[in-house]
């Protein structure tokens, strides 16, 4: 078994800023000395996540909308109470979310369906550089 770890980073807005890294994910894969195992995509932290969806805007604007209708910004989070940094509606977006997404390749392509995007979500409450780590296994 071979091992191959890529890591890339990414401006974000916070917010659930929705970003396609399909491509990003896409180039490394083809990019592998073996054709065929899986690629795990992992954002380092706890305020954000990586999933997949149709990267189209009216689904982005529902996905935002279902997390806000979920775990909504404005209520009282313990996490703000004990730090003060208002963000514990992302802690807990980014747990349900999660941090990390793991997707078979073949043929050095990405095995995703057509309408499948991967995305990273920052759910924080602040801009970010946010570090994505590949690792594919093959």
């Amino acid at each position: 078994m071979a091992v191959v770890t890529k890591q890339f980073e990414i401006g974000t807005k916070g917010f659930n800023d929705v970003h396609d890294i399909t491509s990003l994910v896409a180039d490394f894969v083809r990019k592998l000395p073996f054709p065929e195992g899986s690629v795990v995509i992992f954002v380092p932290g706890s305020t954000a996540g990586v999933t997949t969806i149709e990267f189209e805007s009216g689904v982005i604007e529902d996905l935002k909308d279902a997390f806000e209708r979920l775990i909504p910004q404005a209520i009282e989070y313990r996490h703000n109470l004990r730090w003060g940094d208002g963000n514990g509606f992302s802690h807990v977006r980014s747990a349900i979310c999660k941090t990390s997404l793991t997707i078979p390749f073949v043929a050095n392509k990405l095995a995703t369906g057509t309408w499948q995007q991967i995305v990273l979500v920052d759910f924080d409450n602040r801009k970010r550089q946010r570090r994505l780590v590949f690792q594919a296994l093959g």
